[in-house]
């Protein structure tokens, strides 16, 4: 995940770190620049402020996520004819990434849970994701039932959710097994299957 002969990288990383240990609001540059092994300066040389350094660690983490989905087969036969098991192959190496990254869970989650996030996410770029929404649009064409939920709402709840639960198990709260994968899928997708059915010939969305 980390380049850590890249100094901004290695900035970064060290930033995260520092927001899993010592709180979004508490973290300070001093923090970051002890674990970065640098100096306050030299940070300042990569990055105005903290919250310019935390946007860009979201940023950071977010990218990592999307080449998630680069890097995965999916296939429309596969789709159709097992869409949970579809669901499940495109959900299971995102859950595995914020697993095997605890510094990066916890960091998203107090990210994504501030007060600051609402208007960063109003204009960030997230082209990134191109892939992934091939992927959404896809399955939305196969099974147009499902743009009867607000999409908003949809992809909060699987976005926060799977990021909650990995952060359940990095934290011990919650052990790191199949069955926890198997359950937190479960929960998840149980809301879903009723929308996963194939338009019928003749019959209009909405119907």
């Amino acid at each position: 995940m980390v380049n850590l002969d890249d100094t901004r990288t290695r900035i970064i990383f060290a930033a995260i770190k520092a927001v899993r240990r010592y709180g979004l609001e508490g973290v300070r540059i001093q923090n970051v620049s002890e674990l970065a092994g640098l100096s306050p300066g030299a940070i300042y040389r990569y990055f105005d402020s903290k919250e310019q350094l935390l946007v860009e660690c979201f940023t950071y983490v977010d990218q990592q996520v999307a080449a998630i989905f680069e890097r995965l087969e999916f296939t429309p036969a596969a789709m159709t004819r097992d869409p949970i098991g579809a669901i499940k192959a495109l959900w299971l190496p995102y859950f595995r990434f914020w697993v095997a990254y605890p510094d990066a869970t916890v960091f998203y989650y107090r990210f994504r849970d501030s007060a600051a996030f609402p208007k960063y996410d109003k204009a960030r770029d997230v082209s990134y994701f191109a892939s992934f929404g091939s992927m959404v649009s896809a399955f939305m064409n196969t099974f147009p039932d499902l743009r009867r939920l607000n999409q908003d709402l949809l992809w909060h709840h699987v976005l926060t959710s799977t990021v909650m639960y990995a952060k359940y198990v990095v934290e011990g709260r919650l052990p790191d097994n199949q069955e926890t994968e198997d359950t937190v899928f479960q929960l998840l997708a149980t809301g879903l299957s009723g929308y996963l059915k194939r338009q019928q010939e003749g019959r209009e969305p909405g119907d």
